[in-house]
């Protein structure tokens, strides 16, 4: 008999399993809160603008590609992708470096502005390839049981997991200039975390951008989750938009039956997959009393990610001499990450990123204007700053500091669209909770098996997909943590046999 499959939230990570799933028979159908799929890789349009909600580059596109190719489809035929060969621009106060795939440039482009660091970089990435090739294995399978960390894969990877050492101290290793550690540190906001407390495992992330590259899809990063969503309707997925999941129908404790929709409309199914916010659909989604180790009171004592506070303007003009992305680091930078990261205060000097998408991709924008995405980390909302009295003031202090540093000269005189998403609007519109955009933190005892399992501990026939489960945050690793619930699903029930995985990414190894 035909398995049925119900998917809370169409998030990639949620969309990646429905795909799959629904190509190799199972009845799946997918519930989303929203009018429109992809959660956080969704998209914003008015006026003739186009902005990716939240994620705004693909890397490690294999990854998507090999999903689609189990699904029994070709990733190209859905998404139009555009390498970024100068992947971003580096503002610092008084320097300004651009960052190449193409590691000659890259060599000449440090030695230039850091002289005699270029060696380092060459050294970091030779000792970061092995690293991965090592860490690859943890992140595309199961760590749901303590014994897992003596197995091979896990003793192999231990001389490359920098243990005692925090991302900035391994970057340390290889680079002299304190700027020059921050372009490939920044990444760890990737994770919603400090530099100087991220593990110095994640060195793999600014490894990735340089290694693999980082491409835009024309139409925006939504398009992966328009894509999936489109193959899942070709094989006969539904999904249900703009319906809520009330609670899960749970019985005999913790034995899940399906979920219930309002009016207590109760839907059975045989396994369910959660893709919406960990820690949010575990207090909302599950009656008191029912979770011991994720419990309310449980899950207010982990630690999560700092916020974003978001700015999505529509504008008049373009900016083709700037590039597609810029980071713009604030003045004191360790200080702009403990005021997010520890004493959760608003920045006076914020960081701010700046994607100038239409540069590249003219569908995004009327003709001869931009879409311009600015995103400047803050506290989350553990902090209990009232965004309603701050948001505006905040939001201008913001454009002064873009119009001031970098080259978007007069910005505010040619506005014409504007929509903001504060941290409170991340907890309250997007389900996201206490507005920590990038989830739990990635500290080592928030890893592997010590993040919420894949396939849920607490509940009968529950899985987990997305940035709260194993391997974490950020979409290559939502996309994987889609592909080990899938095969860990699919192995349970028998019906077929496991996803036939990284055969691409091996040759890129």
């Amino acid at each position: 008999m035909t398995k049925k499959i119900a998917v809370i939230g169409a998030g990639p990570g949620g969309l990646a399993s429905a795909m799959v799933l629904s190509s190799k028979g199972y009845d799946v159908e997918v519930f989303e809160k929203q009018s429109f799929v992809g959660g956080r890789n969704g998209s914003i349009q008015s006026n003739g603008f186009t902005f990716d909600i939240g994620p705004t580059f693909l890397s490690m596109p294999e990854i998507a590609e090999e999903l689609f190719e189990a699904a029994g489809r070709r990733f190209q035929d859905y998404v139009d992708l555009k390498e970024l060969p100068l992947m971003y621009e580096l503002i610092y106060l008084n320097k300004r470096v651009n960052v190449y795939r193409n590691p000659e440039r890259m060599v000449a482009e440090i030695e230039k502005h850091f002289p005699g660091n270029g060696e380092g970089y060459l050294q970091f990435m030779k000792d970061t390839r092995k690293k991965m090739e090592r860490l690859k294995p943890i992140l595309q399978s199961p760590m749901d049981q303590y014994y897992q960390y003596i197995s091979w894969k896990v003793l192999r990877a231990l001389p490359q997991l920098s243990l005692g050492k925090s991302l900035y101290e391994v970057l340390s290793q290889y680079f002299t200039e304190h700027e020059l550690r921050l372009a490939f540190t920044f990444q760890s906001k990737y994770l919603g975390m400090s530099p100087w407390e991220c593990p110095g495992a994640f060195s793999i992330l600014s490894f990735m951008e340089h290694e693999y590259g980082i491409f835009h899809p024309i139409g925006g990063v939504n398009q992966l989750s328009k894509a999936m969503y489109k193959v899942l309707l070709e094989h006969g997925g539904k999904v249900h938009l703009s319906t809520p999941i009330e609670k899960l129908w749970i019985e005999e404790t913790n034995k899940v039956k399906g979920v219930i929709l309002e009016g207590n409309q109760k839907l059975a199914f045989d396994e369910v997959i959660i893709n919406g916010d960990f820690a949010h659909a575990m207090t909302h989604l599950v009656e008191d009393g029912v979770l011991k180790k994720y419990s309310k009171a449980n899950l207010k004592k982990k630690k999560y990610s700092c916020s974003t506070f978001m700015i999505y303007l529509g504008i008049d003009q373009r900016y083709d001499e700037l590039p597609h992305h810029t980071i713009c680091f604030a003045e004191d930078y360790k200080k702009n990450v403990e005021e997010i990261t520890k004493s959760l205060d608003l920045p006076d000097d914020p960081s701010i990123y700046i994607q100038n998408a239409s540069v590249t991709d003219p569908t995004l924008a009327p003709e001869g204007q931009s879409a311009l995405y600015i995103l400047a980390p803050v506290p989350n909302n553990m902090s209990k700053i009232n965004w309603e009295d701050h948001a505006e003031s905040f939001k201008n202090l913001v454009l002064e500091t873009v119009e001031r540093k970098t080259g978007f000269k007069g910005l505010r005189e040619h506005i014409v669209f504007e929509k903001v998403i504060s941290p409170q609007q991340w907890e309250t519109d997007f389900n996201v909770y206490e507005g920590a955009t990038f989830n739990l933190g990635h500290q080592l005892t928030q890893m592997m098996a010590l993040r919420p399992h894949n396939k849920f501990e607490e509940l009968e026939s529950t899985w987990l997909v997305g940035g709260g489960t194993h391997p974490g945050s950020g979409l290559p690793t939502i996309l994987e943590s889609a592909r080990i619930t899938t095969n860990m699903l699919m192995s349970k029930q028998q019906q077929v046999s496991p996803l036939i995985v990284n055969n691409s990414k091996e040759k890129a190894l």
